[in-house]
């Protein structure tokens, strides 16, 4: 027979779709599995894959043409030309196979009724394993297929592996058992609830067998029954136990958020309060701690990913009940050896999540090196990379099997940007494809100039440094400066202080906190400076409450907590919430929800020095105040020169949003308000 073979549309889940790539051309050679042509629905991108391994003869289709469920859209001839005829004898021989398989089909039957016995009593169910929370609404590719009919598998081993923008992952088996039945392949497409397999799992037969069995035994079985009987019955007279979830509380996060951390494994035991994961989000990183004490009975969440509200992070077995105890004693074994696994499989998972952030180099190498006019890459990453004209032979993948994800292609396009190009190669140009223009620095050894030492940056810093980057490079930034007569406000705080020591309150009033007072006054006066600037840049949102951030310095590094309503709140209530949040900040133990919110931010930076600053704007946010340390000055009053304790501002503002004459208008009121406190009550 012929090699050549029509490579024919399967099943893509609609009418006709349109061709949007062609992935090969005539005369190439390709394996089985990759894609052929791209194609495009209204919902989604997929390829269609080659049938076999070997080379294409001829196309039928072009760009733009629409296809179907069984349409020819080429012919390829396969790589080994005896497969066809192999299989053509196969097929002349199915016949005379499958008389010679149907009494050895029987035979096991009549052989053995009693092991059927349990079957057919119900020992085991046939269930479906669908696709759990991604952690993404729209669905995602399948790169592989794990599994095949007739496997047994063990609980979380992987059924398929998904591609999301963002990583890869395996979609775990929910029970141990056998497959019966796959209802996914490579290249389809799933989303949360898709179902993988059916499984059959071992159902209730097989205790009702064991019991029978049992029963059936010698009386010498009988005090052994007796001792495991005794073992069990000790926890129920116990308190008792239950298992319950712990999932992840308010965040703060609308969005979802990283995990980077597992901290528990099955098995271990946990205090309330302990932490369970790390989440980092763009301002902090926090733990999630359990609601109770207890035994770790399985994990659900591995690092890498990502986790919102609601998403069931643990099951936790706490002191009581008897039964579930009991019933999970006999499993400790298997137990302890999916904890293993567990955690190797973790270990593993980190190691390549390492290898890849740390292998994948923003700046590809030579182009030389990808010249076989192959990428593996998923249509999501292919449409990315045609919507920005990149040649994806040119872009090294840090994926399975070098594919390419959508990381890559981001970093070469950044690389790309920011490479020199003729002129600008020497660096005393602006480079051309840069979008903010700015001239690449040079790398310098600086340790032919003498001794040096890296320091790592701190983790806050590495997540601000990004945001705070974009916001000194997209907001046109103005500072006003000014100064403020805080002589009286001064005199009126050192009263209170010595008054709340001598009660013993243990409160101690900052200046800082009169500061926030005469902002949020101001702010109620001039509401433009309490808005944002809408996502169009057409309008502006006017926010209705005044929530104040507070920059904090920790160990860590800078940190913006919330302290929220503080037009409502007098001095001493906005004195106590300031002492339990800086201290927070400096324990690491701030929420994310504790950082959100604000509309205005203060910077001081009175307990250290300096005259003045430029305060950088904290996106979405349009403007901020920096404070510097106050200093005794000669001022005129009308008469003579007299000595007033002065305290420098700097107010920086979005210039898009404020004009310099609300601006200055804005900080001489902050300035009066701190001057005179009667101005607050108004």
């Amino acid at each position: 027979m012929s090699d050549i073979q029509k490579i024919i549309v399967p099943d893509v889940g609609g009418d006709e779709v349109e061709v949007i790539e062609l992935c090969v051309a005539v005369g190439d050679n390709i394996e089985a599995d990759e894609g052929v042509v791209t194609v495009e629905s209204d919902k989604a991108s997929m390829d269609i894959p080659a049938p076999f391994e070997g080379e294409i003869v001829s196309l039928s289709v072009s760009v733009g043409d629409k296809i179907k469920e069984g349409d020819v859209i080429g012919e390829m001839k396969v790589a080994n030309g005896d497969s066809a005829d192999e299989g053509a004898s196969e097929e002349n021989a199915s016949d005379e196979s499958s008389k010679e398989d149907a009494p050895k089909q029987e035979a096991p039957k009549d052989e053995s009724k009693s092991e059927a016995a349990p079957a057919a009593s119900g020992s085991s169910e046939v269930i479906e394993v669908a696709v759990p929370d991604i952690g993404s609404d729209d669905e995602v590719d399948v790169i592989d297929v794990l599994v095949s009919v007739g496997d047994t598998i063990e609980k979380e081993d992987g059924l398929i592996t998904l591609e999301t923008d963002k990583a890869t992952m395996d979609v775990p088996s929910t029970h141990a058992g056998t497959v019966k039945e796959v209802f996914i392949s490579t290249g389809d497409k799933v989303k949360e609830g898709t179902v993988v397999i059916k499984l059959e799992v071992a159902g209730s037969g097989s205790s009702s067998s064991e019991s029978a069995s049992s029963d059936a035994s010698s009386e010498a079985s009988a005090p052994a029954a007796q001792e495991s009987a005794k073992q069990e019955s000790a926890p129920a007279a116990s308190a008792g136990s239950e298992t319950i979830e712990v999932a992840v509380p308010d965040i703060g996060e609308d969005g979802e958020v990283d995990v980077i951390d597992v901290l528990v494994s099955a098995g271990d035991t946990v205090e309330k309060e302990d932490g369970l994961i790390t989440l980092e989000t763009d301002k902090a990183t926090m733990d999630v701690p359990s609601t109770h004490a207890g035994t770790i009975k399985e994990v659900f969440i591995k690092a890498g990913d990502k986790v919102k509200q609601g998403t069931l992070v643990v099951k936790l077995e706490t002191s009581g009940s008897s039964s579930s105890s009991a019933a999970e004693k006999p499993a400790e074994a298997p137990k302890q050896e999916e904890t293993k696994q567990d955690s190797q499989q973790k270990e593993t998972q980190q190691a390549s999540q390492q290898e890849a952030s740390q292998g994948r180099s923003p700046v590809p190498p030579a182009p030389e090196a990808k010249n076989t006019g192959k990428a593996h890459a998923s249509p999501s990453v292919r449409r990315i990379a045609r919507e920005f004209g990149v040649d994806l032979t040119q872009v090294n993948g840090s994926g399975p099997k070098n594919r390419i994800l959508k990381e890559d292609v981001q970093a070469y396009v950044k690389a790309e940007l920011a490479k020199p190009r003729t002129a600008a190669a020497s660096g005393s140009a602006p480079v051309g494809d840069n979008v903010l223009q700015i001239v690449p620095v040079k790398p310098v050894d600086h340790s032919k100039f003498g001794e040096i030492e890296e320091q790592k940056l701190s983790r806050i810093q590495k997540i601000s440094g990004p945001f705070l980057h974009r916001n000194w490079a997209t907001i046109p930034h103005v500072t006003q400066f000014d100064e403020a007569d805080i002589t009286e406000v001064e005199e009126f705080r050192k009263e209170q202080n010595a008054y709340h020591a001598k009660i013993k309150s243990g409160l101690k009033i900052t200046p800082l906190v009169f500061v926030m007072k005469a902002v949020a006054k101001a702010l109620e006066k001039y509401e433009v400076f309490n808005s944002s600037l809408s996502d169009d840049g057409e309008s502006l949102i006017i926010k209705k409450f005044i929530n104040i951030g507070i920059a904090v310095e920790t160990p860590g590094g800078l940190v913006v907590p919330v302290i929220r309503d503080v037009n409502k709140k007098g001095i001493e209530q906005l004195s106590q919430e300031l002492i339990e949040t800086s201290k927070k900040a400096r324990e690491g133990k701030l929420k994310a929800a504790d950082m959100q919110g604000g509309t205005f931010t203060i910077s001081s930076l009175g307990g250290i020095g300096g005259t003045a600053f430029t305060p950088i704007v904290n996106a979405p946010e349009v403007a901020i105040l920096g404070v510097s340390k106050s200093e005794m000055k000669p001022k005129w009053n009308g008469k003579e020169f007299e000595p007033r304790l002065m305290v420098p501002l700097s107010l920086s503002y979005d210039h898009r949003v404020i004009d310099g004459a609300v601006g200055a208008r804005f900080s001489t009121e902050v300035a009066a308000n701190l001057t005179d406190l009667r101005r607050i009550i108004l």
